[in-house]
């Protein structure tokens, strides 16, 4: 089913990327790319920074926010992490 407005167009979703930020926060999130997905790019070069001054421990932020992200409902991640663009947990 067509969601239309008033002015008969179509409206579209928005797109949740909270999978995909999910997924790659838990695999490869040391590298930050989770946040570069999310558009959050300072906070995503501080991951980077964070992971080696750390030796790689910094990596345990991002599993913990994978963790987050995928427990949250579609509608919350979206308003937290799209819309108010809520750079960490």
């Amino acid at each position: 089913m067509n969601v239309v407005n008033e002015n008969g167009t179509p409206l579209t979703q928005p797109e949740n990327k909270k999978l995909i930020a999910g997924i790659l926060a838990i695999l490869i999130g040391s590298i930050g790319i989770h946040k570069f997905v999310l558009g959050y790019t300072k906070e995503g070069i501080l991951q980077i920074v964070i992971t080696i001054v750390t030796c790689g421990i910094g990596g345990i932020i991002p599993l913990i926010e994978g963790i987050v992200y995928l427990t949250k409902t579609d509608e919350e991640f979206y308003q937290i992490y799209q819309i108010g663009k809520r750079g960490w947990f």
